[in-house]
């Protein structure tokens, strides 16, 4: 069995970075998925697939592929760069603001 541990991206719709905290060891499907020619559904024999696990850490995620003999692949993180202004989100209504503030 092979797994990849990676940590995942914040959802795109959103600004915030909840589920994004946590280690997720995902299996590498075994087999291809199948289309049913009745319905359309898409299905697949491999039970694995369907599994993840969450870890509070990446070295957790590791000692437990270990110890079940899983080949794992770690992709690293891409950090996220800070948005910090000098002002914050109040600066915006400041009744000391010099420039006009329109949309």
């Amino acid at each position: 069995m092979s797994a990849r541990i990676y940590k995942p991206a914040r959802n795109a719709m959103q600004s915030g970075t909840a589920k994004t905290k946590h280690w997720v060891l995902e299996f590498v499907p075994a087999t291809a998925r199948e289309v049913d020619p009745l319905m359309g559904w898409t299905s697949s024999s491999d039970t694995q697939a369907q599994v993840r696990l969450r870890f509070s850490t990446k070295e957790a995620a590791l000692e437990y592929a270990r110890d079940n003999g899983i080949d794992a692949v770690v992709q690293e993180a891409h950090g996220r760069k800070p948005n910090i202004r000098a002002g914050g989100y109040g600066e915006n209504f400041a009744t000391s603001r010099r420039q006009v503030w329109t949309h």
